[in-house]
């Protein structure tokens, strides 16, 4: 099933998305700018980044960041806001790492903390510096790239399941914060997509994952892309602090 684009849907916005340069942040960017945008992607790899903005060509501008780091975001967000012409209308925050899969008693301890520095101080760093932005512009839409984990927990990736929860509650929070600015913030949560995170998993975990899900499949970039062009758009303007499920059936709240 090919996806159906607006062509001008997204005509004059910009955004910045992180974990822009692979898996469903680059969907997504592919999709803005089909449908008139201008995007900054944010990625840890230079060499993704590179070939992701040759890629999209001349209305796709990248910045290299660990978002783990908020100086960098913060830096990242004025250099992204240079780029874009001064504002920025949309953030999607889909940077993220899966972790070991092991049982919570013998999770590492320092992996356990780069899960939560990337997953969910990353994403509240991306939320923080972007927000003041949308308020200056009197316009915003947010997408928070949380997971079915973060509702229902997968066993042996605590850390994740942890982070996720975590990026539903702060989402929810946000949402309500910045009801009445014209911005709204929205989550949502995937069943499992086959994208290059599947490295960083057990064959085991992998095989539990798709066992989970009604459909017998995995999703795919294309279909989350789908689900945040709308959270993403200016008809999204009365859904916030909202929680999105692609999920292929798995989800059960």
């Amino acid at each position: 099933m090919t996806a159906r684009h607006y062509a001008h849907r997204f005509a004059g916005r910009r955004a910045v998305i992180t974990g822009g340069a692979a898996g469903i942040g680059l969907a997504f960017a592919k999709r803005f700018v089909t449908e008139g945008g201008a995007v900054s992607l944010w990625d840890i790899s230079q060499e993704a980044l590179d070939r992701a903005t040759s890629a999209l060509g001349a209305s796709a501008s990248g910045v290299r960041v660990d978002v783990a780091d908020w100086p960098q975001v913060e830096a990242a967000a004025e250099t992204s806001a240079g780029h874009l012409g001064g504002g920025i209308d949309v953030l999607v925050a889909s940077a993220g790492i899966t972790g070991p899969n092991v049982p919570l008693a013998a999770y590492p301890v320092e992996q356990w903390r780069q899960v939560i520095d990337v997953n969910l101080n990353g994403l509240f760093h991306c939320n923080r510096a972007i927000v003041p932005y949308m308020l200056s512009g009197n316009y915003g839409r947010i997408v928070n790239v949380a997971s079915v984990a973060g509702k229902e927990g997968n066993p042996n990736a605590s850390a994740y399941s942890a982070s996720k929860a975590a990026v539903i509650g702060l989402t929810k929070s946000l949402g309500k914060e910045l009801a009445q600015s014209n911005i709204t913030v929205n989550a949502i949560t995937p069943a499992a997509v086959r994208t290059a995170i599947f490295d960083q998993m057990s064959q085991q975990h992998i095989d539990f994952m798709l066992s989970k899900i009604p459909m017998g499949r995995f999703g795919t970039v294309e279909e989350m892309a789908a689900v945040i062009a709308w959270l993403a758009s200016e008809e999204c303007s009365f859904t916030t602090a909202g929680v999105f499920d692609a999920s292929g059936g798995r989800a059960t709240y």
